[in-house]
């Protein structure tokens, strides 16, 4: 969520509530200024009034890499988005070209990108797996187009497409 915070607007990237012995509850949360991009931590106390700001989602598809940034355009009227790489995080591990994903906009400017749970990436690099390790469930370490390494079984060969589970980056299944 995104709230205005000190007169500047902030998207909230984390938040735990906490009960200290037998001090008052508070909000221990990290935000991110969307002026300077500078993430910070805050404590709320329960009393304080926080003001929300409205969101808006996208449905866009990644087109390319432009350097160290990622730009993005919306399928219905080809609109481009550029976002720097720490707006994009996690996420460029598992970016190909016309991946979809949802871009989040605070007051016109794009803050984050989420993608789906689940990618099909094609294996740039797997070796052989070594005979006679098949005794249980062993796995390699195989990288993918996108130059992420996942530990995947045994018979995945060079080329092939799997599906990878963006939370934890594992393999999910071939493809």
């Amino acid at each position: 969520m995104a709230i205005n915070y000190n007169g500047d607007i902030s998207v909230v990237l984390d938040f735990q509530h906490r009960t200290p012995g037998n001090l008052r509850a508070f909000v221990q949360a990290t935000l991110r200024s969307i002026k300077t991009g500078k993430a910070s931590d805050v404590r709320f106390s329960s009393t304080e009034k926080i003001e929300p700001v409205p969101m808006m989602t996208t449905k866009m598809e990644f087109s390319y890499k432009d350097g160290a940034d990622f730009v993005f355009t919306n399928p219905e009227n080809y609109e481009t988005v550029t976002l720097a790489a720490e707006l994009v995080g996690d996420a460029k591990n598992f970016l190909v070209e016309n991946a979809p994903v949802t871009v989040v906009f605070v007051e016109e400017k794009a803050v984050s990108v989420e993608i789906p749970p689940s990618v099909i990436l094609t294996v740039a690099d797997a070796p052989e797996g070594v005979r006679g390790d098949s005794a249980n469930n062993v796995q390699k370490a195989v990288t993918m187009e996108t130059g992420i390494t996942v530990q995947a079984p045994l018979f995945i060969k060079t080329g092939e497409k799997i599906k990878i589970d963006t939370r934890t980056g594992k393999y999910m299944e071939r493809a």
